[in-house]
């Protein structure tokens, strides 16, 4: 696969807690694989390029492995108590991405 980088960029604010910037690239694909991908986009209403940003997106994400319910803390890990404080709402609201991050542990 040949990747193509043209020197565009673009940059857009989302919901004003970071700036996403996207370089406009250049891959070929093969005509089937496009056609199936054009298709799945337009089943999900997105565009293509929406779509294919999801899709890699989705592959090159880290995996953070989950822990199983019947998980036990270690005595050691709970003698920790205390030394490390939950952040304040006031910080949570100040640091949206650190609110995120631990909203994430609860699923």
């Amino acid at each position: 696969m040949e990747v193509s980088i043209i020197v565009i960029t673009f940059a857009k604010t989302i919901a004003d807690m970071e700036t996403i910037t996207r370089t406009q690239t250049v891959i070929r694909f093969r005509e089937d694989i496009l056609n199936r991908a054009r298709y799945k986009a337009k089943q999900q209403s997105m565009s293509l390029n929406a779509y294919l940003e999801h899709v890699v997106e989705e592959a090159v994400k880290p995996q953070i492995p989950k822990l199983p319910k019947e998980f036990k803390v270690s005595d050691f890990v709970k003698s920790l108590s205390g030394v490390i404080t939950a952040p304040s709402q006031e910080e949570l609201e100040a640091d949206p991405k650190l609110a995120y991050i631990l909203g994430k542990g609860g699923e």
